[in-house]
């Protein structure tokens, strides 16, 4: 049984069923639902929490699509970080791509692969994460 990290993005196609990408997202889930287990982690919850006017709607959310919020270790904290200095000395202008470094290197240092619609970041300074994503 894998264990997969889901991104905020795909969480929050999941809680829009008219978007665009509902189709693709929960389709996606349910093909690998089979043999697999899902979370997020509290950056993507947080990401995800915008979209609620209390805590207990996005409770409520994410229990029913089943995903347990997994820590981050420390090792993908400093791993993201890293990732972000070399984004920023690469001329990186962003500044609010930081939860997408700590994304990628929960899933790097955990060896999950990683369900996302935004994989050129990820694979660019996330190599070796296995990215499920659209083509």
């Amino acid at each position: 049984m894998a264990v997969i990290l889901v991104d905020s993005c795909v969480v929050l196609d999941l809680g829009a069923p008219d978007s665009e990408w509902f189709e693709w997202s929960a389709s996606r889930l349910e093909h690998l639902d089979a043999g697999n287990t899902f979370l997020i982690n509290p950056i993507i919850y947080a990401e995800c929490s915008i979209g609620y006017k209390t805590i207990e709607e996005i409770e409520r959310f994410i229990e029913n699509l089943g995903l347990p919020v997994e820590n981050l270790p420390r090792e993908a904290l400093f791993l993201a970080g890293k990732a972000f200095l070399h984004y920023r000395r690469n001329k990186g202008g962003k500044t609010s791509v930081l939860p997408d470094f700590m994304i990628g290197a929960h899933a790097a240092v955990k060896n999950y692969p990683l369900m996302t619609r935004d994989k050129e970041r990820f694979k660019t300074y996330f190599p070796g994460v296995k990215l499920i994503a659209p083509d």
